[in-house]
C-alpha cells in the first residue's frame, strides 16, 4: 500500500507536482481515517488499517496529523487479547457543533449537540407570532448554556414544512405557516444562524431520523409518512433520501385520494384535505359528532362511539388507497407511520390500513409500522444530516489551515 509521501516521480523538474501530490494523498488518507473513526467509534491503529486499506505507517502519521489539528483524541488502551494493548482514537466531541430545529406549527423544538451527536442542551416551546425572534433567542440561550459562542456552531440544519425555493427565499406548499411563502422569508432564518445553515423539509428529515435512529435502520427501502395537521412522505431509496428534481418528492397530500378540493381548500390537496386532522374533524362534525380537535374523534372511537368509529374507517380508507398509489410506484419494504395522527392515533390505523392494503394491491404490500422516533423523528433527522455534514465541514476547515 501506498504511505503518506509514497510518491514516484518521473522526469526532471517534477518537484512541485510531487510535493502537491503528496499533499493530496495525505488530505485524502486523513479523509478516509477520520471517517472511519466516525463509522466505528472508538478503534486501534490496526482496526483502521484493515478498515481503510492503508497501511499501519500510513495510519500512524494520518493519525498524529489529526490529533495535532485537534480532531481525533487517544482515549485509553484496549487490554484482554493476547500481545500489546491497543492505543483507541475517537473523534473529539468539541470538534464541532450542530445545532437542530424543528419548526412546526404549534410547537419549535430545537437541540444542540457536539460532533459525536451527543445533546448538550434542549428546548421545546409552542410556537410564537413571532418565529425568527423567537428562535433566535432560543438558539442563543442554548449556545451559551453550553459555554459556547455563536461563530462556534459548525452548522445549523432546519426542518420546516413544505419547499424552500432557493432562487426566491420562498417557502412553498406550507400553508400551516402563514407568511413564509413571501420571497426572501426563508433567508430570514439566517438570523438565526450565526454560520452556515441548510433548511430541509421536515418529513424529509423525519425519514432521515427514522432511518438513523428508528425502525428504517438496516432497511434500504422504505417511506415515512406524516399525517397531521398537513401530510407529507419521505423517501428512502437504497438507504438514501430521495428528494426529486425540485425537492418535492413525497408531496402525497395532492394525491387525489377522497373528495378534497384543492380548488375550495387552497393549498392543501385532496388527500390532506379528507385524511388531515382538519378533515377528520370536519367529517365528525357532518355525521353528527361535535369535536374540536382529531384527538378528541379518535379518543372517542376508543370509548367506543360508533360515529367516531365511522371517522376511523373513512381515515383508514383514505390513507390506504393513498398507500396503494405509493406501493405501485415505490414499491417499499415498510411505510412508517408518524406525525401528529399517526402517532396519537396510529393503534387503530396501522392494523386496519395493513389489512385495507393488502385488499387494493396486487403484490404482497409494505409492512406498516408506527415510528419508533415520535416526535423525535425531525429533530433527530436534523441531528444526521447536520453531523454528516458538520464531519465534512470541520475537516476542511482544519485542512485549509494547516
Amino acid at each position: 500500500m501506498c504511505q503518506s509521501g509514497d510518491v514516484v516521480s518521473i522526469g526532471g523538474g517534477a518537484a512541485k507536482t510531487t510535493a502537491s501530490t503528496t499533499s493530496l494523498l495525505r488530505v485524502m488518507n486523513e479523509r478516509a481515517v477520520f471517517g472511519e473513526i466516525f463509522r466505528m467509534g472508538r478503534v486501534s491503529r490496526p482496526e483502521l488499517a484493515q478498515a481503510t486499506g492503508l497501511s499501519k505507517p500510513t495510519i500512524s502519521v494520518a493519525l498524529a496529523d489529526l490529533e495535532r489539528a485537534k480532531l481525533v483524541r487517544p482515549v485509553g488502551l484496549r487490554t484482554g487479547n493476547a500481545g500489546r494493548a491497543a492505543l483507541l482514537y475517537e473523534i473529539r466531541p468539541q470538534a464541532g457543533w450542530v445545532l437542530a430545529v424543528d419548526i412546526g406549527r404549534h410547537y419549535v423544538r430545537l437541540a444542540l449537540a457536539d460532533l459525536v451527536g451527543q445533546v448538550v442542551a434542549r428546548r421545546d416551546e409552542p410556537a410564537g407570532a413571532e418565529l425568527v425572534a423567537q428562535l433566535g433567542d432560543i438558539a442563543t440561550e442554548l449556545i451559551k448554556s453550553a459555554g459556547l459562542t455563536r461563530e462556534d456552531v459548525t452548522l445549523t440544519v432546519f426542518g420546516t414544512p413544505g419547499i424552500h425555493d432557493k432562487e426566491t427565499g420562498a417557502l412553498l406548499l406550507a400553508p400551516n405557516l402563514p407568511g413564509w411563502e413571501d420571497p426572501g422569508a426563508v433567508d430570514r432564518l439566517a438570523e438565526v444562524a450565526a454560520g452556515p445553515y441548510v433548511v430541509e423539509n421536515d418529513v424529509d428529515l423525519a425519514a432521515v431520523g427514522e432511518g438513523a435512529y428508528g425502525l428504517g435502520r438496516e432497511v434500504a427501502h422504505f417511506v415515512f409518512v406524516s399525517i397531521g395537521t398537513g401530510i407529507g412522505m419521505g423517501v428512502v431509496i437504497d438507504g438514501k433520501l430521495y428528494r426529486g428534481s425540485r425537492g418535492a418528492a413525497g408531496e402525497i397530500s395532492y394525491l387525489p385520494v377522497g373528495e378534497g378540493d384543492p380548488l375550495v381548500n387552497p393549498g392543501r390537496g385532496m388527500f390532506e384535505s379528507v385524511a388531515g386532522a382538519d378533515g377528520v374533524v370536519a367529517l365528525a362534525g357532518r355525521l353528527g359528532l361535535a369535536a374540536g380537535t382529531a384527538k378528541e374523534v379518535f379518543d372517542a372511537a376508543r370509548a367506543g362511539d360508533p360515529v367516531a368509529a365511522e371517522v376511523v374507517a373513512a381515515e383508514v380508507d383514505h390513507i390506504a388507497h393513498a398507500l396503494a398509489g405509493v406501493t405501485a410506484v415505490l414499491d417499499p419494504e415498510l411505510v412508517v407511520l408518524g406525525g401528529g395522527i399517526g402517532g396519537q392515533a396510529g393503534d387503530l390505523l396501522a392494523g386496519p390500513v395493513a389489512r385495507r392494503l393488502a385488499a387494493l394491491v396486487a403484490l404482497r404490500p409494505p409492512r406498516i409500522e408506527l415510528s419508533s422516533t415520535g416526535p423525535e423523528a425531525v429533530l433527530l433527522g436534523a441531528l444526521a444530516v447536520g453531523l454528516a455534514s458538520a464531519r465534512d465541514l470541520v475537516f476542511e476547515r482544519t485542512v485549509a489551515l494547516v
